[in-house]
């Protein structure tokens, strides 16, 4: 890995002890759920954007949610601690995408797009799963920040925004400059803070997943479907919907589940379809 983007992973600061406890709380078979909202309202900015996603149309609640405990009830301890790590993580990382074409809320937007999308999905398939491919499909491209840092830092803007504005295939962009991908980036980010080790592989093969082991490339298969629906470019174009589906075919899932799926995020999106 070049040693530009080694020296950003190694000088990320620590995570929150917030997210630290609340890792060792979803860790803990004996936690309950009241354990989590305990930690959870230590923090008010994890309240706010715990409420916020909860009160959001992508969940589909059908009700407004007022309290912390309301909404850890709600999500579950899983996907709790995965909004929560999320929102942390690229408050931590003071990100600035413009390399990418968009800004830093668009950013964080599209990574919860990608979340929802993967709990739709895979809600329909295997739920033990989907709880921990949501929290991978939340921070899959963590490693973009440190990517467009490193490019900005080398006065590579222009050139790798015009290239990424135009692309179908953003790993191959990112390689040409960095000689990383996001994923390999977002498993060293992952690798630093101590996550666990099928966490970070999943991740790490979700660029190259026809390469992945066999215990972890049914997840590192979903993670690249997702974000091939929802790339930070292009999510839920045309282009984008229809190669997601041809992999997801491809790799012997029901496409046609798939596309309804899509076809009710886009909904609770208000993108209106054109494929």
């Amino acid at each position: 890995m070049k040693s530009s983007l080694v020296e950003s992973i190694k000088s990320l600061p620590a995570l929150p002890k917030t997210i630290v406890e609340m890792q060792q709380i979803c860790a803990n078979p004996e936690a309950a759920i009241n354990d989590l909202v305990q930690v959870v309202e230590k923090d008010p900015m994890i309240v706010a954007n715990l409420l916020k996603a909860a009160n959001s149309p992508l969940y589909c609640f059908g009700k407004e949610i007022k309290n912390v405990s309301q909404a850890v009830s709600l999500f579950g301890m899983s996907m709790t601690r995965s909004i929560a790590i999320g929102n942390s993580v690229r408050k931590l990382l003071n990100v600035d995408m413009e390399p990418y074409g968009v800004s830093s809320e668009r950013f964080a937007d599209i990574s919860n797009q990608q979340a929802v999308l993967m709990h739709n999905w895979y809600s329909k398939i295997d739920r033990r799963k989907m709880e921990n491919l949501f929290l991978a499909s939340f921070l899959q491209e963590t490693g973009k920040i440190i990517i467009a840092s490193d490019i900005i830092k080398e006065d590579l803007l222009f050139n790798f925004k015009s290239e990424i504005e135009t692309t179908n295939n953003i790993p191959q962009v990112e390689f040409s400059y960095v000689e990383e991908t996001t994923a390999t980036v977002t498993a060293a980010i992952f690798e630093h803070w101590k996550f666990d080790e099928t966490f970070v592989e999943m991740i790490r093969f979700s660029d190259t997943y026809q390469k992945a082991p066999e215990e972890i490339k049914e997840y590192a298969t979903a993670l690249n479907i997702v974000k091939t629906i929802a790339p930070v470019n292009a999510p839920f174009s045309d282009q984008s919907i229809t190669f997601g589906l041809r992999k997801a075919s491809d790799a012997g899932y029901d496409h046609e589940m798939l596309e309804d799926v899509v076809d009710n995020v886009m909904d609770q999106l208000g993108i209106v379809a054109d494929y």
